[in-house]
């Protein structure tokens, strides 16, 4: 934040000062009573468990300047900073970060989707950063809370903003979009994560749709066109919609594509338009990822070549498709987390690894499924009955599915190797068996959903 003072704060979110000094100047915001970096805005949220109200005088010991509280009337004992009284501390976090937004001149970028959002971001800001100063979302800062943080945080030198929108309840996308305002939405798929929230598809899409809430005429919507529920959709009036995807209907497309050695090349084609991409990541649902990043390096008038160019850099990062060869082992940590639409895309990709001699898929449980859990772990199980697969290691009660789900299709067992282990307290028992079953020569995928930590037993082979 620049040029924002306690008093400024209190008055975009409604609140009052009732300790301190109003011109008392404010550059971070913190949510942690723990962490400042100088001249922060502590907010205390309350969660499900606990309060932060009870470390506002813990945070500006600290170092915290201000901060905000809907519990106050009068400073608590040992407040040595500014107190700004607000109904609700979420929401006057919101109120800020509109207000921060308000005041920047700069395009912004949001991306949100039920899966590859993290990526589509990155290779988002890559392509930009081929003509302008870029900034992106740091971290996976895509909530109600994080999302006003993060405009926060954008530096004055940014001459676009790129930010990731999450979202996994009735209601929050609004609240995020009306937050940031965004100049250009991009949309990459619905699926089922969260569906256990939502309750179906189409109520995902209805959600996600609010991402328009905040913009201005005259913006611009990017949806992967080659999804069966986005390629139908319209915009709001006054909005421009560009679909990208493999399909001939699409503003931008993909043709001549190949994998080599499991890396995509394609020739990307926008309107007269045509340049080669080569990616540098593994696995063809990355073309659609690169689609959407090129398209909006168009829309803000990038040289699409040099964009492209740029996209080779993208090399992915820790937990999301993270491949290291070690001990002659290909390790591939896709640990972060997990939808049925991403564990069938890592399979894929582990499908595609050559010259090994086994491969090895550890699949832990995806969360947050709703009713149908079960089915859609045991469609996994198909899927993996139909690869050449060595070895199958289940993790948890809901990856026991999968190995149904191959036993169904395999009918005989002995067409792929079968191992369970319960979570999360075969975890050692678990990580002692790679530690004597894996060799060189082998492909080993880790893909789970998030809480089942798997990218703590991949971390045992990966480190050095």
């Amino acid at each position: 934040m620049r040029n924002v003072t306690a008093k400024d704060v209190a008055e975009a979110c409604g609140g009052k000062i009732i300790s301190g000094n109003p011109d008392t100047v404010l550059a971070h915001i913190s949510i942690d009573s723990r962490k400042m970096q100088g001249d922060d805005l502590f907010v205390p949220i309350i969660g499900e468990k606990n309060d932060a109200h009870r470390f506002i005088v813990s945070a500006m010991e600290n170092g915290a300047a201000a901060s905000l509280t809907s519990e106050h009337d009068t400073a608590p004992e040992g407040c040595t900073g500014t107190l700004i009284r607000v109904e609700d501390t979420v929401r006057a976090l919101q109120a800020l970060g509109h207000m921060l937004r308000k005041r920047l001149q700069i395009p912004v970028v949001g991306i949100t989707g039920s899966v590859g959002k993290t990526s589509t971001r990155e290779m988002t800001a890559c392509a930009i950063a081929s003509k302008y100063n870029t900034f992106r979302t740091p971290a996976n800062h895509n909530s109600q809370v994080g999302v006003p943080i993060t405009i926060s945080e954008i530096p004055a030198e940014a001459e676009v903003a790129v930010l990731e929108l999450g979202m996994s309840e009735p209601g929050e996308m609004t609240a995020i979009a009306k937050t940031a305002e965004v100049d250009i939405a991009i949309m990459t798929n619905i699926g089922v994560a969260h569906i256990e929230n939502l309750g179906s598809r189409e109520n995902i899409l209805k959600e996600k749709l609010h991402i328009q809430d905040g913009m201005k005429e005259g913006g611009i919507l990017i949806v992967n066109g080659d999804n069966d529920l986005l390629k139908t959709v319209m915009p709001k009036p006054g909005i421009k919609l560009i679909r990208y995807g493999t399909e001939f209907y699409n503003d931008c497309r993909a043709e001549d594509i190949t994998l080599e050695n499991g890396y995509p090349r394609f020739t990307c084609v926008i309107g007269d338009k045509k340049v080669p991409v080569k990616l540098s990541v593994m696995g063809d649902h990355y073309i659609l990822n690169a689609l959407a990043a090129l398209a909006c390096a168009d829309c803000l008038g990038a040289d699409l070549e040099a964009a492209a160019k740029a996209l080779e850099e993208f090399k992915g990062f820790k937990g999301r498709q993270d491949i290291v060869v070690k001990d002659g082992i290909t390790i591939i940590d896709d640990s972060y987390n997990a939808s049925p639409d991403s564990m069938k895309a890592a399979l894929k990709v582990l499908q595609s690894v050559s010259g090994c001699s086994r491969r090895i898929a550890v699949l832990g449980d995806m969360k947050e499924l709703g009713k149908e859990e079960v089915r859609f772990h045991r469609d996994i199980g198909v899927m993996c009955a139909g690869l050449h697969l060595d070895v199958l290691v289940t993790y948890g009660d809901l990856a026991r599915e999968i190995a149904k789900g191959v036993y169904a299709a395999n009918g005989l067992r002995d067409k792929v190797r079968i191992e369970a282990f319960n979570a999360p307290e075969d975890k050692e028992e678990l990580k002692e068996f790679l530690k004597s079953e894996l060799r060189e020569g082998d492909a080993v995928l880790f893909k789970g959903s998030n809480s089942m930590k798997l990218g703590e037993i991949a971390a045992c082979f990966t480190r050095k």
